[in-house]
């Protein structure tokens, strides 16, 4: 939209001020006419450009004419809207307002036009533009919903619809705000009206959600404070029933049979049976599609609902409802003391015949529910209060039973001597109680009680005096996951099983068992009465374990690790106390394992140094904190320099130097060890390009990677980068990992593997025979090498026995092809020893230490020691 050239030129000019106008109401400037007509009338001028002035002169007069005839048109259209319409410029500055935003702001135009359009909307933000401006610039019309303000200060709401036009030759808007008022009021009143009404209202979408309800919908239905009207209303909250007591499956109730066939449901009886709270509700229901202007499917349901169970509960359809939904009913005349059971009600508790007195159908009940029972009525005859109870019974059959009754004065007086109410079956309810809360403490493998049982147990005897003296065992079952690992998990927990049943045999009724963790188990007994029994069990729960296990043919030697805490010197809460029984029993499995350990204050400074060294771990990268040694891989025959392994040392300002064997365990308990992997697989790899720069004839570097490391999702893009970053190629690399990672074969792991070797990485196994030594991983995946644990070489040549292990292991590698290469070699016996074995390749102090990388230049500048 362009407004005409006069339209705009007639209005004052807004962004820098008043300038001159060059018509005046529309006519031409008359200097200019009296310019051209002497210019015309002068004889002097020739008669052709005379002629050419008069056509300007006319063409002047006649574009004044149309532009005066546009600017009226502009004028009478622009006011003859009958909402505010102004003009906006998109820094938001208003340009023009016609009569009726005027009229309706009740301000005069200049009080309106050059100003912000804050002016009459003062609650708009500060970028209040840019989306309308986004909006406008694809094309599309802006609609929002603001408040308006006039000039007295008084509010109205408005709906906004925004358009592009061009104004005075830049982009502006035109803005039409049409006056709600008059429809928020209508639909006050119409909430206000549906609010008040005593039937049910409830409203649907097309798919069925609930949109809304009003206040007597909420009351009928049970939807308290709080309560979500779509989680209240969900179809498997209730049981609905038609007149002739069938069940009615969602489909055909009668919103949904109105949006089906797009008519008026009309006066439906229904009953519907709320599951949890058993309540039983008779209500005449209507449901009226609603359409879109020009739908021809219903947009919305609205259902009407009547509550007409007061005029159903004396028929016999109440009867055969009830039953169906397993409720009976009951009067009790309190004056003559008759009672009167439904027949539902009779089948429930078993009573044949009929108890006519309420002391005979309290016969059936519990013995201390029918005192609860005799005082409840007591209560709700003296008070006029209603009565709602959960009782135990013996049905007549002999079996237990669990009801639920409700009753309440049958006239409303305070004083009435007729109760009547209802009396439902929730046996089944009960059982399922008792069975989830049964399951909620039981570990379902072992029957023991379950972590939550046992914790909540040990926190209720703690907080009694006479239970304050107790102790915790902590048993951890040592090298469980290598039954788990060969076997499998149903092996595991077979002898998961097994094993809890022999604790318990030894344990019987001193204390309490509960199944704690994976392979982990907590016994609590009272210990002031025997303070050498916590002790004495621990000798006899790892005195059953000298028992070998048998799995699938198989015998296992399981043992233990039992930490033991004391309350209240360890602690006063279970935390506390099972924190320290834990830390014993590491200590107990780092002294050795199969043996018991209590807590005792040198355990805690431990504990504590232990967590100080991991906070101090946690940092140490960041901190360059690390540093790396290199121990040479030398040809044992010549001495020549074959290849070197980056060994990590800690230099910490708190805690000094610090050895690998002090920290790695910590960082892989952590997972301090897959950052800590990461920066050395990037120093290595770049120690060897600098090395190769400086002329070092070495080709080979290996570094050690942790099991983490290959569970972790970033180890084939760690080794990727150090690789790219140190412009190395893969075969450079070698990769040292430990048994464990064989042992693990997760998918994960095999795909490490094949990602490793497809960039040429070469894979060993490091301390090859301490471990678990599964040879069919040997054969199945892509291993390059086996490094030959230096603690069998410590033995060798004199014990027999380290030197047929390295004789074993020295014949898997050549069977399998893979390259040997051995550790710790100290001294010419073993090298002499390892030659003959056939084992080229070795590392030790007979060669080197770990060496800073500057010394090991220096040493091997030839490719072989220079020392």
């Amino acid at each position: 939209m362009t407004l005409p050239p006069s339209a705009r030129d007639s209005r004052t000019a807004v962004d820098d001020g008043p300038v001159e106008r060059a018509t005046t109401d529309g006519a031409p400037d008359e200097r200019l006419l009296t310019g051209l007509q002497r210019a015309i009338d002068d004889p002097a001028q020739p008669e052709a450009t005379r002629a050419l002035l008069r056509e300007a002169r006319d063409a002047l007069l006649r574009s004044h004419a149309d532009a005066d005839n546009a600017r009226r048109r502009y004028d009478a259209l622009f006011h003859a809207v009958p909402d505010p319409v102004s003009i906006i410029d998109y820094d938001g500055i208003v340009l023009d307002l016609n009569r009726a935003g005027m009229s309706a702001y009740k301000r005069p135009r200049e009080d309106v036009v050059g100003r912000p359009i804050h002016v009459i909307n003062p609650d708009l933000p500060a970028d209040h533009m840019a989306p309308v401006v986004e909006t406008l610039r694809r094309g599309d019309t802006y609609v929002i919903e603001v408040t308006n303000m006039r000039a007295d200060g008084t509010r109205f709401p408005v709906e906004v619809h925004s358009a592009a036009l061009q104004f005075d030759g830049r982009e502006c808007l035109v803005a039409v705000a049409r006056d709600l008022s008059g429809r928020r009021d209508a639909e006050l009143r119409y909430r206000e009206l549906v609010e008040t009404l005593d039937q049910g209202i409830l409203v649907q979408d097309a798919g069925g959600r609930y949109m809304f309800a009003n206040a007597a919908a909420m009351r009928i239905f049970g939807i308290g404070k709080g309560k979500f009207l779509e989680d209240e209303m969900r179809p498997d909250n209730w049981l609905v029933i038609d007149e002739h007591g069938r069940e009615l499956p969602p489909g055909q109730w009668p919103a949904q049979r109105a949006l089906q066939w797009g008519r008026t449901i009309e006066s439906t009886l229904l009953g519907f049976y709320h599951r949890e709270r058993r309540q039983l509700s008779w209500l005449s229901v209507t449901s009226v599609p609603h359409y879109p202007a020009g739908g021809d499917r219903p947009r919305q349901i609205l259902s009407l609902y009547s509550d007409v169970t007061a005029l159903k509960r004396d028929s016999a359809l109440f009867d055969r409802a009830q039953a169906l939904a397993h409720i009976g009913g009951w009067e009790w005349d309190a004056g003559r003391d008759e009672l009167y059971l439904t027949d539902e009600a009779q089948r429930i508790v078993g009573c044949h015949p009929a108890p006519r007195y309420m002391d005979a159908f309290m016969a059936c009940l519990q013995v201390p529910d029918r005192q609860r029972l005799r005082d409840a009525l007591s209560r709700a005859m003296a008070s006029g209060n209603g009565l709602n109870l959960e009782l135990q019974g013996i049905h007549g059959s002999g079996k237990p039973f669990w009801i639920r009754v409700i009753g309440e004065p049958l006239v409303g007086t305070a004083y009435s001597a007729r109760l009547t109410g209802t009396l439902q079956d929730i046996t089944e309810r009960k059982q399922a109680e008792e069975m989830l809360r049964i399951q909620a403490r039981t570990d379902p493998l072992t029957g023991l009680l379950n972590r939550d049982a046992v914790l909540e147990q040990l926190d209720g005897w703690l907080e009694q005096p006479e239970h304050a003296q107790l102790a915790v065992l902590y048993i951890d079952l040592d090298r469980f996951k290598i039954v788990n690992d060969m076997l499998g998990h149903a092996a595991g927990d077979r002898l998961l099983i097994d094993a809890s049943q022999r604790i318990a045999h030894v344990v019987g009724l001193e204390g309490l068992i509960a199944r704690f963790g994976g392979d982990e188990f907590l016994v609590i007994c009272m210990a002031q009465d025997d303070p050498a029994r916590p002790q004495r069990l621990a000798d006899a729960i790892l005195e059953i374990f000298d028992r070998a296990f048998r799995l699938d043919g198989e015998e296992f030697n399981i043992t233990a690790s039992i930490g033991i805490a004391h309350a209240p010197q360890d602690g006063l809460s279970s935390q506390q106390l099972i924190q320290c029984a834990d830390v014993a029993m590491y200590d107990s499995k780092r002294r050795g394992r199969n043996g018991w350990q209590a807590f005792t204050p040198e355990l805690a400074e431990r504990q504590l140094q232990r967590l100080q060294l991991e906070t101090h771990l946690r940092r140490a990268v960041y901190n360059d904190e690390f540093h790396l040694v290199y121990q040479p891989q030398v040809d044992m025959r010549s001495g020549l320099l074959i290849g070197t392994e980056a060994l990590i040392r800690w230099r910490n300002r708190s805690l000094g130097e610090m050895r690998p064997d002090r920290f790695i365990d910590h960082a892989e308990s952590t997972g301090d060890i897959v950052g800590i992997g990461r920066w050395v697989l990037h120093e290595a790899c770049r120690q060897l390009r600098d090395w190769r720069d400086q002329g070092l004839a070495l080709d080979r570097i290996a570094v050690n990677v942790s099991y983490r490391q290959f569970l972790s999702e970033d180890l084939i893009l760690s080794v990727r980068e150090a690789l790219d970053q140190s412009g190395l190629p893969g075969h450079m690399l070698e990769l040292e990992f430990t048994e464990r990672v064989l042992i693990e074969d997760a998918p994960e792991t095999r795909h490490a593997f094949d990602e490793l070797r497809a960039m040429g990485v070469s894979l060993s196994i490091d301390d090859f025979g301490e471990g678990y030594s599964a040879l069919n991983y040997l054969r199945r995946l892509p291993i390059h090498g086996l490094k030959l644990s230096q603690l069998f070489i410590q033995g060798v040549p004199g014990n027999q026995s380290d030197v047929a292990v390295c004789q074993a292991v020295n014949g898997i590698a050549n069977s399998l092809g893979l390259q040997m290469i051995a550790e710790g070699v100290e001294n010419e016996e073993q090298r002499e020893f390892l030659l003959q074995l056939g084992i080229e390749i070795g590392q030790g102090f007979l060669f080197a230490p770990g060496l800073p990388p500057e010394q090991l230049l220096q040493r091997y500048a030839n490719g072989k020691t220079t020392s």
